[in-house]
C-alpha cells in the first residue's frame, strides 16, 4: 500500500503531532502551575481527582492504577454520565444541572485536594456545577479544554463556562468540534484529538509532579507494571496507603 492510500491517516498524525507541538509551546507555564498545586496535594497526603463526561471519562481512567500511574490519583466515574450504558443518555445528563455536586460528594474530598476536569467544549452542565462544588470545598481545580472550542459553544443555563470556573485552564488547542481532518469537500471533519492531547498533558504534570517529588522523598507513589519483578510488593504498599480514599481500587 502506497502513502497516497493512506492521506487520511497521514494527514491524521501530522495534525495530531502538530496540536501536541502547539501544547508544548504555549502551555507549559501553565503545566508548570498545576504541578505546582499538585506536588503541594502530594505533600499534604492529599488526592489528585479526575473527571470528565461522555468521552473525557477517559482521561479520568488514563490516570487511574496503571504502570507508570501515580497512586493518589482517583478517577470520579459515573456510570449514566460515561458511555457504556447509553451514550445518547449520557449526553443529556452531562448537560443536566444539579449532578454534579452529588458526584463529587461521594468522594468526600478536601481541601487540600485538587480537581482536574477534562470538558473538550467547557460548557456542559456538570463538568462546571462539579468544578463549582469543589471551589467550594476550597480545593484546587485544574481544567483542560478546548479554549477555541470554549469560545465558540453557547452557554448552558448555568451561565459559565469551566474556564471561567478554574484556577488553572490548559488549552488542548483542539479545534471546535474535535475533528481534525476535513473529508474530502463534504464539511465533515473525523478524527478528534481532544483524547490524545488530554492524556498528552495529563501524563506531563504526573511524570513532573512525580520527578519533583524524587527529590526529596525515597518511596514514590508510582506503580509499576504487575509483570516486573517487585512489583507486588511495591504496588501493595501504595493500595494499602489510598484502598480507603478511592473507591475504584
Amino acid at each position: 500500500m502506497s502513502h497516497a492510500q493512506l492521506s487520511g491517516a497521514k494527514a491524521y498524525m501530522d495534525a495530531v503531532l502538530t496540536t501536541l507541538d502547539r501544547v508544548m509551546q504555549d502551555e507549559l507555564e501553565l503545566i508548570d502551575r498545576a504541578v505546582t498545586s499538585i506536588v503541594e496535594t502530594i505533600r499534604k497526603d492529599g488526592m489528585i481527582y479526575l473527571f470528565g463526561t461522555g468521552h473525557s471519562h477517559m482521561l479520568a481512567e488514563e490516570g487511574h492504577f496503571r504502570a507508570g500511574g501515580i497512586a493518589p490519583v482517583c478517577p470520579i466515574l459515573s456510570a449514566s454520565l460515561m458511555l457504556h450504558e447509553s451514550a445518547s443518555t449520557g449526553t443529556k445528563l452531562e448537560r443536566t444541572t444539579g449532578l454534579g455536586p452529588v458526584i463529587l460528594s461521594r468522594y468526600n474530598p478536601s481541601p487540600d485536594d485538587v480537581l482536574v476536569v477534562f470538558s473538550n467544549s467547557g460548557v456542559n452542565a456538570v463538568p462546571v456545577e462539579i468544578a463549582l462544588a469543589a471551589k467550594e470545598i476550597g480545593m484546587t481545580v485544574i481544567a483542560v479544554v478546548s479554549l477555541a472550542y470554549a469560545r465558540q459553544a453557547p452557554l448552558s443555563s448555568l451561565g459559565k463556562k469551566l474556564p471561567d470556573v478554574a484556577d488553572i485552564v490548559i488549552d488542548n488547542h483542539g479545534p471546535p468540534g474535535d475533528a481534525l481532518v476535513e473529508v474530502s469537500q463534504t464539511g465533515l471533519r473525523a478524527g478528534p484529538i481532544s483524547t490524545i492531547a488530554g492524556a498528552f498533558i495529563l501524563n506531563a504534570i504526573l511524570v513532573e509532579a512525580v520527578a519533583r517529588i524524587a527529590q526529596e522523598d525515597q518511596f514514590l507513589p508510582v506503580y509499576i507494571s504487575a509483570n516486573i519483578p517487585g512489583a507486588n510488593e511495591h504496588n501493595a504498599r501504595l493500595l494499602s496507603r489510598y484502598r480507603t480514599r478511592n473507591p475504584h481500587l
